[in-house]
């Protein structure tokens, strides 16, 4: 009784204290780096803890509001180029850059939720990525299949696979509430006013929004 109660103390208080060390973590290197770089052009005296955070912070928006103009989109593009001529570089970058854009960069229709069917009637949530290939070489998919990106539970990582269209059926689910649910291996349950009907009748259509061309 006594390391039952203790197992589920536990279960609540871990992801608590991780998810405060991570942002803990994160908030500390941003005001390390951002506050070495401030005491480079004020003198040490007036360096107060919490301004290499602000700096950070200041950073940030700066940038997203450059990435609205034209010229700094070019100039930041010519920059990427560049580092993606570095080998090991190019590699780290691009891994970090398609993960943290997976979902930002992409519209509802581009990333739409869906079952695969898998054989013996296994079915996986994920992520229809693309239906159109012509911009790739021949052999990589074929007619009437469909790029899908599976995500791993409780580890970053995942599949992408293509599989016949009629095996994909979509998924009236936001991409966020996807992405939990199966990053949390099913143990996060979506809100039942946005769920998806857990049975469709015979030949019933699915929402517009969420079809597949």
């Amino acid at each position: 009784m006594l390391g039952r109660i203790f197992f589920t103390g536990l279960l609540t208080v871990l992801p608590v204290l991780v998810t405060l060390y991570f942002t803990i973590w994160v908030l500390g290197a941003a005001e390390r780096f951002f506050g070495k770089q401030l005491m480079l052009v004020i003198p040490d005296e007036y360096y107060r803890t919490g301004m290499g955070l602000l700096v950070a912070i200041a950073v940030v928006f700066a940038v997203g509001l450059l990435m609205h103009g034209l010229i700094f989109r070019r100039v930041f593009g010519t920059a990427e180029r560049v580092l993606l001529e570095i080998p090991f570089v190019r590699s780290v970058y691009a891994a970090l850059r398609d993960l943290f854009g997976l979902f930002a960069d992409h519209k509802e229709s581009s990333m739409q939720v869906v079952a695969v069917t898998l054989p013996g009637e296994l079915r996986l949530l994920g992520f229809a990525t693309r239906q159109e290939f012509g911009d790739l070489p021949a052999g990589v998919a074929s007619e009437g299949e469909v790029a899908v990106y599976l995500p791993m539970s409780y580890q970053i990582g995942g599949y992408m696979v293509f599989v016949p269209r009629e095996k994909v059926q979509p998924v009236a689910m936001s991409r966020e509430e996807a992405m939990k649910f199966i990053l949390t291996a099913g143990l996060k349950a979506v809100p039942q006013k946005d769920a998806a009907p857990r049975t469709r009748r015979a030949g019933a259509r699915a929402p517009a929004r969420t079809r597949l061309s």
